[in-house]
């Protein structure tokens, strides 16, 4: 390649990652000021309680059901288990395994219904082990500016007793990856839970949490991917307010 070229290409580089830059700072700095505002509507005697630094692990699986048999090639599997770490990486307070069976509606619409089990030891509070039944409803619209997925799960939480809370969330992520190098990717997501009813051990109702992340990926084949990044987590839990600064890593596997 001839000098010139070299630097028509490198100036194409270079421009590229300042304009990713660019929109990861927009990103990061509407994630700030959305948690603000949540924080600012938890009340003005809201006290923030907790602010700490923790991580969350994550592996997700899912594919079709084709491979026991073609006739099932719309039905779909996802299988998923967290770890969660509070108090500056010092207790591990609660873990996650999900198990889901959908169908896909089209190649970007697929609904689901599921289970989760969610065993969690808050520090001075005692053991739950939560179980939650849930449909759910997922649209991937992939565009020229990067890849959205919209994501919609009414949970059916049994948090202890017969006491049973009811939490929507919605979930929306942006995926785009970089021109320079389309194995890596910038990644984006928001997350909010709505509490419908008020309970003992779930909270009142309104506004539960959000969960705001930014962080890259990288896929080392269409059947793998990892993505790491930063998830700011606010939670109302009157009167009392949570905020988690989470070092988030994900392992993705598609089969």
């Amino acid at each position: 390649m001839s000098g010139a070229l070299k630097t028509v290409a490198l100036r194409s580089r270079n421009a590229e990652v300042w304009k990713m830059m660019s929109v990861m700072r927009k990103m990061q700095a509407g994630c700030s000021l959305g948690a603000i505002a949540l924080a600012l509507s938890g009340g003005a005697h809201a006290d923030m309680t907790t602010d700490d630094w923790g991580s969350w692990g994550q592996v997700v699986a899912e594919g079709s059901l084709g491979f026991i048999d073609p006739g099932l090639e719309k039905g779909r599997l996802w299988l998923e288990g967290q770890m969660r770490w509070d108090g500056d990486w010092r207790h591990w307070y609660q873990g996650v395994a999900r198990a889901a069976l959908g169908y896909s509606l089209s190649d970007r619409a697929t609904v689901w219904i599921g289970y989760s089990f969610v065993p969690t030891q808050n520090a001075g509070k005692p053991y739950l082990a939560q179980q939650d039944v849930w449909p759910g409803f997922r649209y991937v619209l992939p565009t020229e500016f990067g890849t959205f997925t919209f994501r919609t799960m009414l949970e059916s939480n049994f948090i202890r007793g017969d006491q049973v809370r009811y939490q929507p969330r919605q979930m929306f992520r942006y995926l785009r990856p970089f021109d320079f190098e389309p194995r890596l990717s910038l990644i984006a997501w928001d997350e909010v839970f709505v509490r419908l009813n008020s309970t003992p051990w779930g909270g009142p109702a309104g506004f539960g949490q959000n969960r705001a992340f930014l962080g890259g990926g990288w896929s080392f084949d269409p059947a793998l991917r990892v993505e790491l990044g930063y998830m700011n987590q606010y939670i109302d839990s009157r009167p009392n307010q949570v905020m988690h600064n989470l070092i988030m890593g994900s392992l993705f596997i598609n089969f």
